[in-house]
């Protein structure tokens, strides 16, 4: 009985304290899974261009998705909140497919790299995915646990931060905000 209410607390403080960087971090549960999201400023940062190759051997830069919505993932295959989060960037993709870009940026490392592209087969993955760099990472505030997401408006700025697994509704009622204003 002691361990089912020690561990959650003793989780609960790590996520609390050991991924907040700033005071405006909160966190909430969604969905029965646990959600830490760190709310961006009200002018939003401007995103960081990167130019990363793609898992076909494309060279995929930020601006090329410039006057789109962009969606973020930093992910992996041997992360599974980030495997239950694709079907739902899959559908999102399917849905605003003109006017949003969801942009798959892997963490996978050599020795899960093979898996990699079989997964996007297997999966159906439908949006392109990137090769992360030590420089992207660090840009994006040092990714330290996945999934970590982002929204990207049109002009390129940083409108919403999640790290963590990200529900349906928060993507479909930020980008229809966003696409509202436009």
């Amino acid at each position: 009985m002691i361990k089912r209410i020690f561990y959650p607390i003793i989780i609960l403080t790590l996520l609390i304290f050991g991924c907040q960087k700033s005071s405006n971090l909160s966190v909430h549960k969604a969905n029965n899974s646990l959600t830490v999201s760190h709310a961006v400023n009200k002018g939003g940062d401007n995103a960081y261009d990167f130019s990363l190759q793609s898992v076909s051997g494309k060279t995929v830069k930020l601006t090329d998705y410039k006057g789109k919505v962009v969606i973020l993932d930093f992910w992996a295959t041997w992360c599974g909140p980030c495997r239950r989060g694709i079907p739902d960037l899959i559908d999102i993709q399917k849905k605003y497919k003109n006017k949003v870009a969801v942009l798959g940026i892997s963490l996978d490392q050599d020795n899960t790299k093979a898996d990699l592209v079989p997964f996007i087969k297997n999966i159906g993955i439908n949006y392109p995915v990137l090769y992360a760099n030590m420089d992207v990472v660090m840009n994006y505030g040092n990714i330290q646990a996945i999934p970590t997401t982002f929204i990207i408006d049109q002009s390129g700025k940083i409108v919403y931060k999640n790290i963590g697994l990200t529900s349906k509704s928060v993507f479909i009622e930020t980008i229809d905000n966003l696409l509202k204003k436009s």
